[in-house]
């Protein structure tokens, strides 16, 4: 591993850290490089003082092997504790930052999905960009088998093309949102904004129907009592065998909740709201999207 990348690991490893524990006591990171693997309790001297009440994170690298630990720092010596991420949030090498908030590159549902976009949502108001969503897109890495007759295609012309999305949309594999929250909003401005998409692309294909509002309803009746604090987390779990969908909703001291939506032309449109092409809600995550898929048609 070259020097230069092995720090920029180590900056995203701490960048990862503090963006997914900003209630913690420090500020920044403490990086310190080791001959040899420290060992949970060791003290480790570093030659200067610090307040006793100071709290920080450490990276040790050790060769090309890089280990985290929460640490206090105690005058002139570290005393090494072992560090815990929350369990929605898999720290480690297999780790991407989407706009700092960490998503694993690969996943098991009911089998393995690998990250293959992601993104965000974000507005731009008088040249200040506002940043709501972080988007993780886990498929099948066998939808690529069914995205063939685009395999010349090169990743600009596949993110203007909204037949490809459409495909990709209808491939018979499955489907995983992970959708974290970056800006704190209220749960029914999240649900009737997916309320007001989803309905209006069934109203122009003419499917818009009691079923479909009924369904709608109910979504919106979930997110209703729901605060989206930061790093809340919405996933929607698409199967590959079935036209339905599981909405989950999660945030730091409350028990997840779900919704199951049964109506097809509801999940469709919510797939299309993320994954649509150029009526997409997130530019940035079908550019991902196109990107990678482009990439793997190649190989």
């Amino acid at each position: 591993m070259g020097k230069s990348k092995l720090e920029r690991e180590k900056k995203e490893f701490c960048d990862a850290l503090i963006a997914n524990h900003r209630n913690a006591l420090f500020t920044s990171p403490m990086i310190i490089q080791l001959e040899g693997p420290p060992s949970v309790g060791d003290r480790i001297t570093i030659g200067r003082s610090f307040p006793a009440q100071s709290s920080s994170i450490v990276v040790f690298c050790y060769k090309n092997n890089i280990s985290i630990y929460f640490l206090h720092l105690l005058h002139s010596c570290l005393l090494i504790i072992p560090f815990k991420t929350h369990s929605h949030a898999k720290m480690g090498t297999e780790v991407v930052l989407v706009d700092d908030v960490p998503f694993p590159s690969h996943i098991t549902t009911t089998k393995p999905l690998s990250l293959l976009g992601h993104g965000i949502t974000d507005i731009e108001i008088h040249f200040l960009q506002i940043k709501f969503t972080a988007i993780g897109v886990y498929l099948d890495p066998e939808v690529v088998s069914h995205l063939q007759q685009w395999k010349t295609k090169k990743a600009n012309e596949l993110a203007e093309d909204d037949d490809f999305f459409d495909a990709l949309i209808s491939a018979p594999v499955e489907k995983f949102l992970r959708v974290v929250v970056i800006k704190e909003i209220k749960g029914s401005q999240y649900g009737v904004q997916l309320e007001s998409a989803v309905r209006d692309r069934l109203a122009a294909d003419d499917k818009y129907e009691e079923e479909e509002e009924e369904a709608l309803e109910k979504i919106v009746e979930f997110f209703q009592s729901k605060y989206f604090k930061k790093d809340s987390t919405i996933t929607f779990h698409f199967p590959a065998t079935s036209a339905t969908a599981e909405i989950s909703f999660h945030t730091e001291g409350k028990e997840e909740s779900k919704i199951k939506v049964e109506n097809a032309n509801v999940v469709e449109n919510i797939k299309k709201w993320y994954l649509g092409g150029t009526r997409g809600v997130s530019p940035s995550t079908i550019s991902s999207l196109a990107n990678t898929l482009s990439a793997e048609l190649t190989k």
